[in-house]
């Protein structure tokens, strides 16, 4: 993150919530130790600040279980692992529903998502966002000041209106800042909050100027970041979910959705302003504000850094939400700590669809993407180590990601710690030669059914093993549970790439459409001299000096004794640098040739696309070209906080819910799930002018259908 960010400190967040926020004494006098009044908003430095400010409002998105439970549960991709913190988000219980669910309402624990949640926190931004925009015309005398500043405080607000009309439909249109109590308020159309939200980034987006990264490379919003939201939201509108009144919009929404999308594309270097490997996207982290959180490719994120002073409300949590359950299923083999860079929360697991929409051959993104090996960083029992041949840094588990026609394992027995047999290795992938035992082990097919969620020491629908993604891998944590210090990537070009498909598309060009997506094929592609069963990984960040890395852990070494070992040992012996390119696509010679991506039409899809069309029943071309792009974003963008929005936007959600993911299916209902309940937490405050209650059809006519 930018230094200029680091130092504003915890001072200036907190005084942007004076404006929306009760006003306890408690909450007056923790605010005075910041030497700081509102009236400190009345002078340029004092503006700027709380426009630097909003950077922090983004950081929410990230902090908590909400970062997955509003944006990936529920949907075709990941489904829940062994642990049911946030059940209802998945399921679609009706314990989903107006009421924040408690331990009270018979929540296991306190961290589910409340539906309350991101509507009161983007109200919190967008009041901080009023503020600036209520005073910059009379605070600055500088114009380009007052234009950056303007600019930002519409972007976000833009921004935090997107993710409450994605989520619940309408909201409250709240622009001037609020100074008194308010007991009532309009409750806006559909129609009117995409309006708000299309004109707020699209005020942004001329107030913009350029690529000029005042707060930071990779940090910094600018006229590309307005961009490529104004051509989401443009999208957004012109979508099916909005059907039953955007026909007026459509045609001129996607002529602007184009144009914003090209202004993007072409303002961060076109193809060329991609990077050339997926794994600089996410696997190769290598610390706090290293070259891959610079890129030009990145378009937001929500920065953090390693300074205690500035992680303010929220830190970062995502890496604790997409690993499975590896000290468990292995018996202790492997223990778990900051070394490696995820925490075994298993709270997302993939769907048979996640891994079987890739091409396991020649897609290259499917093995930079999802970690199939741990390593073995402690010897439980030295005498099977000697008869198995065992050592520090041997797998531990082996995660065989194959096809249904594989019928190499059928006769295979797999599972954890125990009765496992030695590995078929002709392919000496693992480094360590034929007949290599492991303590636990999967794969996703046996005898062309699909048994990859029945693995684990749970039960089968909630299992707690599976290859997890790699995307929030952070060892640079102070302690096994300490913050994440990487940023949080929440647009980058290659989505503005397929947002262009997408509209082109809809328009009938179909030609245009394949070109912007083989754009992004071509990089999926494996590249001539790649070795592809090397994994990358951003648990090699103790590679490079830091403050932990000398740092010890007790473990057990091959004769049995304990030794304390440096996290750099740990992470080594943790974080084999292989993966199970070759166990799982048997019979594949060893090869470093280059692949090819780009054999398809939308007349003749990939084999792993056709399937998706024939199990929906797809056959319009339209329809399946739609669906065919949400299949490459998934490709692309797994994992990547978008998926909930996006079939919900194209009214897919029910039908790819239905079919990829079991534990949605039974409760999932059409014309309810496509949207949030409005919370009724807010609907209890609403009150008529004299403090009244309001009718009860009053109070009906705010929730939306179903609840």
């Amino acid at each position: 993150m930018n230094n200029k960010l680091r130092n504003i400190g915890l001072g200036v967040l907190a005084l942007s919530a004076v404006t929306l926020s009760s006003c306890s004494d408690s909450f007056l006098d923790e605010e005075l130790t910041t030497q700081y009044s509102t009236e400190y908003f009345d002078t340029p430095e004092g503006l700027e600040d709380l426009t630097i400010s909003l950077y922090g409002n983004i950081r929410w998105h990230f902090g908590y279980e909400w970062a997955y439970g509003i944006t990936l549960y529920g949907t075709d991709e990941f489904t829940m692992g062994g642990d049911n913190t946030s059940w209802i988000w998945n399921t679609y219980d009706p314990a989903l529903n107006p009421a924040n669910y408690t331990t009270a309402l018979g929540a296991p624990n306190g961290n589910c998502p409340g539906v309350s949640a991101l509507w009161d926190e983007m109200y919190y931004g967008i009041a901080s966002a009023n503020t600036i925009i209520a005073k910059a015309e009379d605070v600055f005398t500088d114009e380009a000041k007052r234009k950056l500043c303007l600019a930002h405080a519409y972007f976000l607000r833009g921004y935090n209106y997107y993710r409450l009309a994605a989520q619940y439909g309408h909201f409250v249109i709240q622009n001037e800042p609020v100074n008194t109590v308010v007991r009532n308020f309009t409750r806006s159309t559909e129609e009117e909050c995409w309006e708000q939200v299309i004109s707020d980034l699209r005020q942004a987006y001329n107030l913009f100027e350029g690529e000029n990264f005042t707060y930071g490379k990779g940090i910094s919003w600018t006229k590309a970041t307005a961009a490529h939201f104004l051509a989401k939201a443009l999208l957004f509108r012109a979508s099916e979910r909005n059907n039953s009144w955007n026909s007026k919009y459509i045609e001129q929404d996607l002529k602007d959705a184009i144009e914003a999308c090209t202004y993007a594309i072409n303002a961060r270097g076109g193809e060329s302003g991609l990077v050339a490997n997926y794994s600089d996207l996410y696997a190769n982290w290598k610390g706090v504000d290293c070259d891959i959180e610079q890129t030009d490719e990145i378009l937001m994120a929500a920065g953090h850094n390693a300074s205690s002073a500035t992680i303010g409300r929220f830190g970062n949590r995502t890496y604790n939400y997409f690993t499975m359950q590896f000290r468990t299923v292995t018996a202790q083999w492997t223990q778990r700590g900051q070394f490696i860079g995820g925490m075994e929360f298993q709270r997302c697991r993939p769907t048979e669809y996640a891994y079987a929409i890739f091409d396991h051959v020649n897609d290259a993104r499917m093995w930079k993407t999802f970690r199939t090996i741990y390593g073995i960083n402690k010897i439980v029992d030295k005498d099977l180590a000697a008869q198995k041949g065992l050592r520090l840094g041997d797998p531990s588990c082996v995660m065989i990601l194959n096809t249904p026609d594989d019928n190499t394992y059928n006769n295979y027995k797999f599972g954890n710690a125990t009765g496992n047999p030695t590995w078929k290795d002709d392919n000496n992938v693992l480094g360590n030669g034929a007949g290599k035992w492991a303590p636990a082990s999967l794969v996703l097919y046996q005898n062309g059914q699909y048994v990859g969620n029945t693995f684990g020491t749970t039960a089968t629908n909630a299992s707690n093993f599976f290859a997890g993604i790699n995307k929030t891998d952070d060892c640079s944590r102070t302690a096994e549970k300490g913050d994440a210090h990487r940023d949080v990537t929440m647009a980058r070009l290659g989505e503005t790439y397929l947002v262009r498909a997408e509209c082109y598309v809809r328009q009938g060009e179909y030609d245009l459409a394949k070109a912007d997506i083989d754009v992004i094929r071509k990089r999926a592609q494996w590249k001539a001299g790649e070795e592809r069963d090397v994994y990358e990984s951003a648990d090699d960040y103790f590679e490079t000096a830091n403050s932990t890395a000398n740092n010890t852990f007790n473990t057990v070494n091959e004769a049995g004794e304990t030794i304390a070992a440096t996290l750099i040992e740990m992470n080594k012996w943790s974080n084999p640098k292989k993966n199970t390119y070759y166990l799982s696509n048997p019979g594949l010679a060893r090869t470093t040739a280059a692949s090819d991506l780009t054999n398809w039409t939308f007349d003749n899809l990939p084999v792993e696309d056709q399937k998706v069309m024939d199990k929906l029943g797809i056959s319009d071309k339209r329809e399946r070209a739609i669906n065919f792009i949400l299949n490459e974003r998934t490709r692309e963008l797994l994992g990547e906080w978008v998926r909930w929005e996006d079939l919900s936007r194209t009214g897919t959600l029910i039908k790819r819910a239905k079919a990829f993911n079991s534990e949605a299916a039974s409760n999932i209902t059409e014309g309810k799930h496509e949207l949030r309940p409005i919370p009724q937490s807010f609907l209890d405050g609403l009150k008529n002018e004299d403090g009244s209650n309001l009718p009860e059809e009053e109070l009906k006519a705010w929730q939306n259908p179903g609840y």
